[in-house]
């Protein structure tokens, strides 16, 4: 265990914490403190959960706001506890929508689940985390299991919720599987015997809904601990894989430079704040710096993307995908890496963008064509239609871009 004092320990594992009230704040202090006390008396270490639904094959930096406060707790000597939400992503959180998720399947789950663990452990200390799947008890459950769960909640609980009021204000539908959620949520923390779960200010609800049904089962309730949300790459609605706004730890250095750098000035303390390895006393100076004219926004958003990169893969790449970033953006220069691809025969340009894997799907790619969002050696092609050939000209090739990072060089066969 942490040789830290129980004040130490505190100061580190509050640091961040948000909740509603200052009053819910203060209470949950209170009990985080006992529960370490206890730990310096008995050296069981506690038990710490965060649950992450695999709605989508990427981890995010959204996500990663969470993990690093497990990962706090592993490194006090805590038991981190990773949950892969394979049946509550079955209906999805419905904690800041304001309408029902579309519905996913097992199958979809489970695929996008292959990839969670490697994901969360360049985060997470491999050799001291606990792995789960909440399927492992949530699918065994009973009608009469479920129906003993909602005997501890009334409907107005759920309808108090800002997302479910303004739904219920408006005459919007709220579908009745998704009050199942909190259950489902709130019953992992009795499976786990959890001692701390970790969520974002959203999941609050769904956090003390575990409290409750802990206490249902004659378990001592968790100490539940919120941290805020982090903005998407569109600076106004949260990080999120179903709108698309988000930056996946996996992606490309040269991408999550990119899209660090295409964020609104009005993000980037959100920014600095949730996602580096900087103190706060730096962050402050240099958002000071911006506001007082001193420095650049494009600057400061450049040591972010760089802190960002960094994280991830390492200085190395960081300073290349820096490189890389002003030769394209700012010098308006390709890149020195363009892959080749020989084309033969005329290619459509939507099949030719799908088979290179700048698009996920064909439709997406139809919709980037149509966008404006393709370019043959400089000029916007609109036309789904539009026929490519590679050229063979001074042996230099066309030059495909798709979106402002990728760049394919078309050749034909000599």
């Amino acid at each position: 265990m942490s040789k830290l004092t129980v004040d130490e320990q505190l100061t580190i594992l509050m640091r961040g914490a948000e909740f509603g009230d200052e009053q819910t704040g203060a209470y949950m202090q209170k009990e985080l403190r006992q529960r370490l006390i206890e730990v310096t008396k008995t050296g069981r270490p506690l038990r710490i959960y965060c649950g992450y639904d695999p709605t989508a094959p990427d981890i995010h930096l959204g996500h990663t706001v969470t993990m690093r406060k497990l990962r706090q707790f592993q490194e006090l000597g805590h038991q981190a506890i990773f949950l892969i939400g394979d049946f509550t992503g079955l209906i999805g959180d419905p904690s800041d929508k304001d309408k029902a998720r579309p519905r996913n399947t097992t199958e979809t789950l489970a695929e996008n689940a292959r990839t969670y663990v490697q994901q969360a452990f360049r985060i997470l200390d491999p050799d001291e985390t606990e792995v789960r799947y909440n399927a492992d008890w949530l699918s065994g459950l009973s009608f009469e299991d479920v129906i003993g769960l909602a005997a501890n909640f009334t409907v107005q609980q759920f309808l108090a919720r800002d997302n479910f009021s303004r739904r219920h204000a408006h005459g919007d539908p709220i579908w009745l599987h998704e009050f199942f959620y909190s259950l489902m949520q709130g019953y992992d923390a009795v499976a786990l015997e959890t001692d701390v779960q970790i969520g974002g200010t959203d999941q609050l609800f769904n956090l003390m809904a575990g409290r409750k049904l802990q206490e249902a089962f004659g378990q001592t309730p968790q100490v539940c601990l919120t941290l805020p949300i982090l903005v998407g790459t569109d600076g106004t609605l949260r990080m999120s894989k179903s709108t698309g706004n988000y930056v996946g730890i996996d992606e490309a250095p040269e991408d999550k430079y990119g899209k660090t750098m295409s964020i609104p000035d009005s993000a980037m303390r959100n920014w600095f704040e949730l996602v580096t390895r900087w103190p706060q006393a730096k962050i402050d100076d240099l958002l000071q710096a911006v506001d007082q004219g001193q420095v650049h926004p494009m600057e400061a958003k450049k040591k972010l993307a760089w802190e960002i990169v960094s994280i991830f893969d390492g200085d190395d790449a960081a300073g290349e995908a820096a490189s890389r970033f002003e030769r394209v953006h700012q010098e308006r220069k390709l890149p020195q890496d363009v892959p080749r691809h020989t084309l033969g025969e005329p290619a459509n340009v939507v099949d030719l963008i799908h088979a290179l894997g700048l698009a996920p799907s064909k439709s997406q790619a139809r919709r980037l064509v149509q966008q404006g969002a393709v370019r043959l050696d400089g000029e916007q092609i609109r036309d789904i239609k539009h026929e490519i050939a590679g050229d063979t000209a001074a042996g230099e090739g066309r030059i495909l871009q798709v979106g402002k990072r990728r760049f394919v060089r078309l050749v034909g066969k000599q």
